[in-house]
């Protein structure tokens, strides 16, 4: 019997859940720490000794992280960036902890039963929220890249003006990325164009069968159908998942992306690729969190045997 702890920390809230025999216990919210490093490792410290015991810890953060050392090299919403995060816990806690991009260890609650099992050999999934995340499974196992840093979909340009060459790269997100164009952020700005509150506010509208919502969701899905097509033209996944707070749009952002997505696939491309919804919601992250320090532990045991 092995217990796994998964842990998703985000710029508002840090979720806690024990995952034992293929079930995840109720998840424990509360609001990040961000006043400080420090801070933040003592709440994540206190948040998962409230359910210990575990075999292992994994950990999803919203940064680009130095799988190798559990090491964020940049973190922008949380105070992680060059924080030693594996090591520090490792330490503290005395049983082995992982530490992994958020959107990655979603890919893996996406790609997998909490029985472990693998339900999707290639996937790509995409985190549409305040930001765009991106994590990527291929034969059931994250790629990372070489050194843990991928998948950042997020940062892909699909808008960018190449007229007279390349743009000078102003910013994060950089005018033109995903990220710039198709995340909640830029759900806000088409619904402030159209005089609608915000994002939530015109996916609200939409639903109702108002016409500038529905536009908004248009837009915002048919740049999120660019950003698929590339990816299934890289990687013809199994599957494409779309989670994050925005794909609460459901139909409504996912018409439109498949529908742009399929229009610029090659002919014989992406014939047997799947673009929907996260099954998981926002249980993605912790689930895929504690999967990912399942998987890990295997692996570091084989090796030394």
């Amino acid at each position: 019997m092995t217990r796994l702890v998964g842990v998703d920390v985000g710029g508002t809230k840090v979720v806690v859940a024990a995952l034992e025999d293929g079930k995840l216990g109720e998840p424990r919210l509360r609001p990040t720490e961000l006043e400080s490093s420090d801070a933040l490792v003592d709440q994540l410290e206190e948040a998962i000794r409230e359910v210990l015991p575990a075999d292992a810890i994994g950990i999803g953060i919203p940064s680009v992280v130095d799988f190798a050392t559990g090491t964020a090299r940049s973190s922008v919403n949380i105070p992680l960036e060059n924080v030693p995060l594996r090591k520090i816990l490792r330490k503290r806690m005395g049983i082995p902890v992982y530490v992994d991009n958020d959107a990655t260890v979603a890919a893996v609650a996406e790609a997998h039963g909490p029985d472990a099992k693998v339900d999707v050999r290639h996937l790509v999934m995409l985190t549409v929220g305040t930001g765009v995340g991106g994590g990527i499974v291929i034969d059931g196992h994250i790629h990372r890249g070489a050194t843990g840093a991928a998948a950042e979909l997020g940062h892909m340009l699909i808008g960018a003006d190449l007229e007279d060459g390349a743009p000078e790269p102003h910013g994060i997100p950089r005018p033109g990325s995903l990220e710039w164009l198709a995340s909640g952020r830029a759900l806000d700005r088409l619904a402030a164009e159209r005089g609608l509150k915000d994002g939530r506010g015109a996916v609200d509208a939409a639903q109702r069968g108002d016409a500038a919502g529905l536009e908004c969701l248009r837009i915002l899905g048919e740049r999120l159908g660019i950003g698929i097509a590339n990816l299934v033209l890289a990687l013809e996944p199994d599957v494409v998942a779309i989670g994050g707070g925005v794909s609460s749009a459901g139909e409504l952002l996912l018409h439109p992306a498949r529908e742009t997505a399929e229009r610029f696939y090659l002919r014989g491309v992406g014939t047997k690729t799947e673009i929907r919804i996260a099954r998981y919601g926002p249980e993605a992250g912790v689930l895929g969190a504690a999967l990912m320090a399942g998987q890990e532990m295997l692996l570091e045991r084989d090796a030394i045997e």
